[in-house]
């Protein structure tokens, strides 16, 4: 049988940072790994960056994921709390970018109309899905889940984005353009 693919999701944050790691061979999800660096509210910006992209960078080298989904920052009623996010998400994009891999940013709505069948799902029901999707006996951590749960997201519109490919000669929309279901490629 042939390899699968393997696809690394990321829920980023500045506490805590979700990642879950999923092997995609046609239509069946295979959990490979998932959980969350933790890497606590005390100690500089810059300190907690560094332990989100060296903990990443950790998972990619030992699990290999071909493609990064990665949840978007939303705009929150805290503007400081959603800039801190974003540094956030910065450094996991680095991380997937030091290891040449393309990223696809989905909305936390889409992530959970993709997983839950609609987009204002609440957290135990994103947890409930993903567990049922990937067989777990138990449902995973709420960081890990939104991690698994944009894998699966990815998961699901890959092989559309491969017809979509073939039928247009092996091109996609340009880095930073909207795509399809609007998924936004961050990087090549």
């Amino acid at each position: 049988m042939a390899e699968g693919i393997r696809v690394l999701g990321i829920d980023p944050g500045s506490r805590t940072t979700g990642y879950g790691v999923i092997e995609v061979r046609g239509r069946r999800l295979t959990h490979l790994a998932s959980g969350a660096l933790a890497v606590g509210a005390d100690g500089p910006l810059a300190s907690r960056l560094l332990s989100v992209f060296e903990g990443l960078s950790g998972i990619i080298r030992d699990h290999r994921p071909v493609i990064v989904s990665i949840e978007e920052v939303f705009y929150a009623q805290n503007v400081r709390s959603a800039i801190t996010l974003g540094h956030a998400r910065g450094a996991a994009l680095v991380a997937a970018a030091q290891a040449g891999l393309p990223v696809c940013a989905y909305a936390a709505a889409q992530i959970k109309m993709a997983v839950v069948g609609t987009g204002r799902a609440e957290k135990a029901q994103v947890q409930e899905m993903v567990r049922v999707f990937l067989g777990l006996a138990r449902r995973p951590a709420p960081d890990a889940a939104d991690a698994l749960a944009a894998a699966i997201c990815h998961a699901q519109r890959a092989p559309t984005l491969a017809r979509i490919r073939r039928a247009a000669g092996g091109t996609l929309p340009a880095a930073g353009s909207r795509g399809l279901f609007g998924a936004r490629r961050v990087l090549p």
